[in-house]
């Protein structure tokens, strides 16, 4: 199956099904690829508390987009993954290049909390890591889903044309 051939906004990819499905109408993407990572920031921000959550933390792997919705239990999960191929290819950049560093930031602090015991010390720094680092890329990728895009990601000339449509919607 060619993910790449359809359009968000036509046939099944149409505005009213997507929002049924709570997936975004104008972008095609689900914030509930969001879930994967706020299980293990929520496990990461328990830690000083419960230090026992490191082994679910340990547990945890990266899962591109369609990887979890293949082993999700959403029940849109084929809208899902069918949208995602028709996604806006600077969307999905964009998006996959913060999953990216979503995934590196858990995984060096997996790599803290594998080096043996893990002192109160060191679990509240790993607990402060995922507030300060993984928390605001969690909001940057929500934005992403939602149609914002990063500035890095956007032209000056197509962030102009967007500051004027903005002010007359």
């Amino acid at each position: 199956m060619d993910l790449y051939c359809d359009k968000i906004g036509d046939g099944d990819l149409a505005p009213e099904f997507l929002t049924h499905a709570n997936i975004n109408p104008s972008t095609g993407l689900a914030t509930d690829y969001l879930n994967h990572f706020n299980e293990v920031v929520m496990l990461l921000e328990m830690l000083p508390d419960i230090p026992e959550c490191a082994e679910d933390v340990l547990a945890w792997e990266p899962a591109d987009y369609i990887t979890h919705f293949r082993a999700s239990k959403f029940s849109a999960k084929e809208l899902a993954i069918r949208a995602y191929g028709a996604v806006d290819d600077q969307l999905r950049t964009a998006l996959e290049k913060c999953i990216a560093e979503i995934d590196q930031e858990v995984i060096s602090l997996q790599m803290m909390l594998g080096y043996g015991d893990a002192s109160r010390e060191l679990l509240q720094i790993v607990q402060e890591k995922a507030v300060t680092v993984i928390r605001p890329l969690l909001s940057r990728a929500g934005s992403i889903i939602h149609g914002h895009l990063p500035d890095e990601t956007v032209s000056s000339a197509e962030s102009t044309q967007a500051d004027v449509d903005a002010l007359f919607s």
